[in-house]
């Protein structure tokens, strides 16, 4: 947990739009130190333009978060300029869909790379720094928190590569919430589980690496994404709020955090059917012309 975030450093994955930008520009307000990291390099110049009106000190680098080496590479820079940093959001992400069969092995390759691989990054390349800190310095306070989505709860259909990399990312913030715990206790980590909210996730496709290329979407696929877009487009909760929710989490270490916690009716079905060793529950019980219309779609 962390009380007082005046002169403390913050990094942000993802930082050039959506929920990484909105916590900068917290961060910036409450006189944090703002490092930002993203891979498109316009966003990122104009969250750094943002970010330093706001009168931080701010660092800011092009990263693919998915990439061991440039990580382990920025988190010396971010040694060396500020010290360990207290606040690490791992929050960089992707999103595709369609039938889990229908993605091939390079949209794994791409969204497990970014969504999981980002997130096992920043945790092997902080964490031990501010460990180290905390060691040296009593009144140190250290926090990491990793975005999943509601979706590392769920299993939706038709996001089976999405929901692979979101579950991975809260099983690993769960067990670093525990072993955090075991060796300190002055740092602690949280899972940020959105919902629908108004962000860049459902225009990932900009971001696809080089190597990378999108074949042609199938018929799932563009089902999935013209759906996606169009939850996310009308999502009333903004990711300003979330950013909040996000530092009121960190202030209370506390570990789930939600957008919307009117969801977790479908996470308690879930857990229902597991615990009473059931097949899993209709994901549409409570919006059935939803899955009729896509079953018909996909049958068609």
């Amino acid at each position: 947990m962390i009380k007082n975030f005046e002169g403390k450093t913050a990094v942000l994955t993802g930082a050039g739009s959506g929920f990484g930008l909105e916590c900068a520009r917290l961060a910036a307000r409450k006189g944090m130190n703002v490092v930002l990291l993203d891979i498109q390099q316009e966003s990122l110049n104009a969250a750094e333009a943002q970010i330093k009106a706001l009168g931080a000190r701010t660092l800011a680098r092009r990263v693919d978060v998915s990439q061991s080496a440039e990580m382990d590479s920025l988190a010396q820079q971010v040694l060396e300029t500020f010290g360990a940093p207290h606040f690490v959001f791992n929050n960089a992400g992707v999103a595709t869909g369609g039938l889990i069969w229908e993605s091939s092995v390079k949209d794994w390759e791409w969204v497990l790379g970014v969504n999981l691989w980002g997130v096992i990054n920043g945790v092997r390349s902080f964490t031990p720094m501010m460990l180290q800190a905390a060691r040296e310095d009593p009144a140190y306070e250290g926090h990491i928190v990793n975005t999943a989505s509601m979706a590392g709860l769920l299993t939706p259909p038709n996001m089976g590569v999405y929901n692979v990399s979101k579950h991975a990312v809260v099983a690993l913030t769960e067990t670093l919430y525990q072993d955090l715990k075991l060796v300190t206790d002055q740092v602690s980590a949280s899972v940020l589980c959105p919902y629908f909210v108004p962000t860049g996730i459902s225009h990932s496709e900009r971001n696809r690496p080089q190597g990378s290329p999108a074949t042609e979407l199938t018929p799932s696929q563009r089902i999935s994404q013209a759906m996606t877009e169009k939850a996310v487009n009308s999502g009333k909760v903004t990711a300003e709020e979330v950013a909040q929710k996000v530092f009121d989490a960190i202030a209370d270490d506390q570990f789930y955090v939600f957008s919307h916690p009117k969801a977790l009716g479908n996470v308690a079905s879930r857990m229902e059917a597991i615990v009473s060793i059931q097949n899993p529950p209709d994901p549409f019980a409570e919006r059935p012309e939803i899955g009729a219309s896509l079953r018909e779609a996909l049958r068609g």
